[in-house]
């Protein structure tokens, strides 16, 4: 976990300096994944992915962001990352969004004010049901925002691999 806390620090604080952080438009061939640890799928930059069977069988951290988007997210940027008078489409705004700059807003949170109006996106880095699972919700919103998954629950998920069992539990303090 210290390791962890560290990236996402350094990604918060100097985002320039890790490769690939150029925001441009994803897609399916950019979100493909390349390699698999222990049942976490990484594109060919390196950035956490999706990795869907051809029976619909969604990989475990997938379904993992789904669950914990829709206890956390949702009241906000609306059901399956679509949106809401409240806070922006998710599914969209992630297509434009490198990895870093996610975990930063997430993390730390985000004000706009424009037109006369006051966005303001809370800080999560302390609270432990979303900053442990970062990873998995923004998994599940590139899913969403290249197409790959459809709205609703994924009606198939992989097993629980022992290496996101391991992670909970230290992440979580258990």
């Amino acid at each position: 976990m210290a390791f962890r806390n560290v990236v996402l620090a350094l990604c918060a604080v100097f985002p320039f300096l890790i490769p690939g952080n150029v925001t441009a438009v994803d897609d399916k061939q950019k979100a493909a994944a390349v390699k698999d640890e222990d049942g976490k799928y990484f594109d060919a930059e390196g950035n956490p992915t999706f990795k869907f069977q051809s029976d619909g069988t969604v990989d475990w951290y997938t379904f993992s962001g789904y669950r914990r988007y829709h206890a956390d997210c949702h009241v906000c940027h609306g059901p399956d990352g679509m949106g809401s008078s409240y806070a922006p489409a998710l599914a969209t705004t992630v297509k434009n969004m490198d990895y870093p700059t996610f975990i930063s807003i997430v993390a730390e949170g985000r004000k706009n004010v424009g037109g006369g109006k006051e966005n303001v996106m809370p800080a999560f880095g302390d609270n432990k049901n979303v900053y442990c699972y970062l990873d998995d919700i923004y998994v599940y919103l590139r899913a969403r925002s290249v197409g790959a998954a459809p709205r609703g629950r994924p009606p198939k998920k992989a097993d629980k691999p022992e290496a996101a069992k391991a992670y909970e539990a230290s992440c979580m303090g258990e």
